[in-house]
């Protein structure tokens, strides 16, 4: 691997460098062959005895140079200016057969001047959860931070018991926090602010020096990303977990991944995080934290943008958000022609009876994409029989007839072909519709499976959500929802 240090030194001033700590007894378990190729990386070169030796290397590229970057954050909505890479490292930038560069950071790699009395160490439980996370959300088209390999260890870290020690080296187009700006904006330290800016503008948003006042684009343009993310988390049942200002991308992407969960039963209010008391980070809380967030993030653009212009950049998320939440709502229906006020009272109906029923999001749209023949032939009872208020369905079915009826005709009207027959527009929603989500009963099995040294499990289920509509027996297991004692399991920030 050819590594760049852009970051590194340029910005030399806002990071610390620090080399990778080894653990007892490394090796690669789980390896990202399909990104890795993407990348132009030899499979070879993430072999355990290669890149361990690579890593641990001090004159290596990858150690000689890795950094340790500083940042702050709102956590829990209050000021933390002492953050940074507690635990994580980036090793430098790679640049892609197609001319990207993404980062390569490692997680886990030891302590850092950031660590705040910690170990520096991830638990293989939680590099686990990211490891799949990222892949499940990429395959969904959910913008994530990608993994590339996982690296478990026999050394033990201290969480709320001994655990499995572990590191992960992932990638994204860079690590770049909106905590970032806010440290140098709220510690006044103009030229290091500046400079990030710089750097932003000529390594990730060059086309925005071509706008009137470049520093107003980039906002706009993460206000914009960051809406659409959201909308997606929204529209999948993402549940993120800890949205702190810390863990926001400048690039839009779903980043550092912790006591997230995918919703079993459409419960709108629901915690993942047992340690969000107040419900802040609850499902849907996310867009009004989101915005929150960009508010914040806000503030240390102050300098280049006038107030007025700022907040008109801001008032521009909820609209997106919208926009892109309905379109993408739309479309797990079936209504691929037009939104219409028909088709928004089918689905508000439709998403009602969920919550009220505490039915299953994921089993409910699924069997609504397989069943969308039967329903347009029928009186829809096959379906219907699936849910506790069998009139209130049936009544929902004959609304949802009449709505899909009036779609293909608005489709012939407008002569799109690809949308004339319900066999068109099953085909569609089963391949937008998943079968397969990273619930977390299964996500559990394979941890403890992983902990016995037995990665086979979190290979499989690994495979099922990167490949979430297909409908494979082998992969059947995985696309069970929860019983009703595996429900509701406890997840934390600890990791």
């Amino acid at each position: 691997m050819h590594l760049h240090h852009y970051y590194a030194k340029q910005l030399a001033d806002l990071c610390s460098p620090v080399k990778p700590s080894p653990m007892l007894g490394p090796r690669v378990v789980l390896t990202n062959t399909a990104l890795a190729s993407d990348m132009g990386i030899d499979i070879n070169a993430l072999h355990s005895d290669n890149l361990i030796n690579q890593l641990f290397d001090p004159q290596h590229p990858m150690a000689f140079n890795s950094v340790a970057q500083k940042y702050g954050g709102h956590q829990f909505g209050q000021w933390n200016p002492q953050l940074g890479d507690g635990r994580g490292l980036l090793l430098g930038e790679i640049k892609t057969p197609r001319g990207k560069f993404l980062d390569l950071h490692l997680k886990g790699a030891g302590l850092t001047p950031y660590s705040r009395h910690a170990d520096g160490r991830a638990v293989l439980r939680s590099t686990i959860r990211e490891y799949l996370a990222s892949e499940a959300l990429n395959a969904l088209s959910i913008p994530s931070s990608r993994a590339l390999c996982l690296i478990a260890t026999q050394e033990r870290v201290k969480r709320d018991g001994l655990e499995l020690g572990a590191m992960m080296i992932r990638t994204c187009s860079s690590h770049i926090r909106f905590g970032h700006f806010e440290y140098f904006h709220r510690h006044g330290e103009k030229n290091q602010l500046d400079r990030l800016f710089a750097f932003c503008f000529e390594h990730h948003f060059s086309a925005c020096l071509n706008a009137n006042n470049p520093h107003l684009a980039m906002l706009t343009e993460i206000i914009a990303s960051t809406a659409n993310l959201v909308a997606k988390w929204q529209a999948y049942g993402f549940n993120h977990g800890v949205m702190n200002t810390d863990n926001m991308s400048i690039h839009s992407i779903t980043f550092d991944y912790g006591p997230y969960a995918f919703l079993d039963d459409f419960i709108p209010n629901y915690i993942c995080n047992r340690s969000d008391h107040s419900g802040r980070y609850a499902f849907d809380q996310q867009p009004v934290i989101a915005l929150w967030n960009l508010n914040a993030l806000a503030h240390a653009f102050s300098k280049h943008v006038e107030v007025d212009a700022l907040k008109n950049a801001l008032s521009q998320f909820e609209p997106v958000f919208i926009a892109s939440y309905h379109g993408l709502m739309h479309q797990r229906f079936g209504f691929f022609v037009e939104q219409t006020a028909q088709t928004q009272a089918c689905i508000d109906e439709f998403m009602q009876i969920l919550k009220d029923e505490f039915a299953d999001l994921h089993v409910s749209f699924r069997q609504l994409s397989e069943q969308l023949a039967h329903i347009m032939q029928s009186d829809g009872s096959l379906f219907a029989n699936g849910f506790k208020q069998l009139p209130r369905l049936l009544q929902w079915c004959k609304q949802y007839q009449g709505t899909m009826k009036h779609q293909l005709e608005i489709a012939k009207q407008h002569e799109a072909i690809y949308l004339s027959e319900i066999s068109d527009i099953q085909n569609r929603m089963v391949n937008i519709n998943p079968l397969t989500v990273l619930r977390t009963h299964h996500l559990q099995s394979a941890i403890a499976a992983a902990e016995n040294d037995d990665f086979s499990v979190c290979e499989s289920l690994l495979a099922a959500v990167t490949h979430p509509f297909e409908k494979r027996s082998e992969w059947s297991v995985f696309a069970q929802p929860p019983s009703k004692k595996q429900k509701g399991i406890a997840l934390s920030c600890s990791s």
